[in-house]
């Protein structure tokens, strides 16, 4: 614990590309299936945040992608016409809209979320449970800036 105590300069830079080289892996899992239907990366952490909060509104999800709507609006756009996300009007407030995956984004998602699960699912199996549990403590706190 000591050591953490005086890390380096060319540690937390290790710690970096690291960070990146695990998002990129895993990301290019699935990446064939992507390109298959003309999707990409950011089509992929749309689908995944609709899919984990349904009903999602578009200012929400500009917010916890951290994008413009100008760069979300072509994403969405490609989704609704692949049928993989439908806009449903709010009942309290008819100008708003709630996103949620169609039934063709449910099935494109399961088979991207498989893909990206066996990488994942196989390093923390094959990693000791106490690791695992800091590992995701410290990924919270670097995504929550503390």
């Amino acid at each position: 614990m000591k050591d953490l105590l005086y890390l380096k300069d060319d540690q937390i830079k290790d710690f970096i590309q690291l960070l990146y080289y695990a998002y990129r892996e895993t990301y290019s899992d699935p990446k064939e299936i992507l390109s298959k239907r003309f999707l990409g990366p950011a089509h992929l952490r749309t689908l995944n945040l609709i899919e984990s909060n349904p009903g999602i509104s578009l200012s929400e999800l500009i917010f916890k992608l951290k994008i413009t709507k100008q760069s979300i609006n072509r994403v969405i756009r490609d989704l609704i016409s692949a049928k993989m996300i439908k806009q449903l009007k709010d009942n309290s407030d008819t100008r708003k809209k709630k996103l949620y995956l169609d039934k063709e984004g449910k099935i494109f998602f399961e088979i991207v979320y498989k893909k990206q699960k066996t990488r994942i699912f196989n390093a923390l199996k094959s990693s000791e449970p106490e690791s695992v549990i800091k590992f995701k403590e410290v990924l919270k706190k670097i995504i929550n800036g503390k």
